[in-house]
């Protein structure tokens, strides 16, 4: 059952995602944070599943639209739902309402839904008007920009205008930013040569910036630019944009490594 609500405040559904769920609660919990200090009431619908996008970019489009089906049901009676990550985030937004061409009444459904469905920092700035947040980060960051993210949502200036923001924070910009880190979802299993190669360029321009720490807004990417730094013996931290906005690096320790 819903909750009642002030006046005014945006009911937030988070869309916490697999790999925030399985590898990095710090993020869903920094995207809470965030949400709660920008005025919504955040909640995490039980019922959510995987978006469906494993099933659905492999060709299995029953699976996708079973998972779908089980989304747009936990999330449509929400304002808005937003998601800590562009991939996630273009999977509902931009390919859920095609899966359902055949069926005319869940078409409507997962319209709905993709027009209220956003991407953490594009919500906070494009739809809630969020300038700046509170925050610190000591150090130099450059940042990857997610395909899924870039292409399908257009998301670009958003996350380097609040980062503008974080006291201590410097940015210096990552050469072919725009470039794919290699992962891909299913791409790095299908094609995993390729994708060595394209990590291992990221990789490089990512230790030419003499950044510290390198951030993004999706954990697929982040979890393997993070894997391959660490193989070649790079000095870099890796964390998502979250976690530096929420000013909750203190909280877990940089991806690919552990807290002691």
């Amino acid at each position: 059952m819903l909750q009642p609500r002030p006046t005014g405040t945006p009911r937030v559904a988070l869309f916490v995602t697999c790999l925030v769920d399985l590898y990095r609660p710090t993020v869903g919990f920094a995207a809470i944070k965030l949400l709660e200090a920008a005025g919504c009431q955040v909640v995490v619908p039980e019922a959510q599943t995987c978006c469906g996008q494993p099933g659905y970019n492999s060709g299995d489009r029953a699976t996708a639209k079973d998972l779908a089906r089980s989304v747009i049901d936990a999330f449509l009676p929400y304002d808005h739902t937003v998601v800590p990550s562009g991939s996630c985030g273009g999977m509902i937004a931009h390919h859920y309402p095609g899966l359902f061409d055949d069926d005319p009444q869940y078409r409507g459904k997962a319209e709905a839904l993709a027009a209220k469905t956003h991407e953490l920092v594009s919500f906070l700035t494009d739809v809630l008007g969020v300038e700046a947040v509170k925050a610190r980060h000591d150090g130099v960051v450059t940042y990857h920009d997610s395909c899924a993210g870039l292409r399908e949502l257009g998301i670009k200036a958003q996350p380097r205008s609040l980062l503008g923001s974080v006291d201590g924070l410097v940015l210096k910009e990552l050469p072919d930013a725009e470039i794919c880190c290699g992962f891909g979802g299913t791409f790095c299993v299908k094609y995993p040569d390729i994708s060595t190669r394209m990590v291992d360029d990221k990789a490089k321009d990512v230790v030419a910036t003499g950044a510290e720490t390198l951030l993004a807004g999706d954990l697929g990417c982040l979890l393997n630019m993070a894997g391959r730094l660490k193989r070649e013996g790079a000095a870099v931290k890796v964390r998502h944009v979250a976690e530096v906005l929420a000013d909750m690096t203190h909280d877990a320790a940089p991806i690919g490594e552990s807290k002691v």
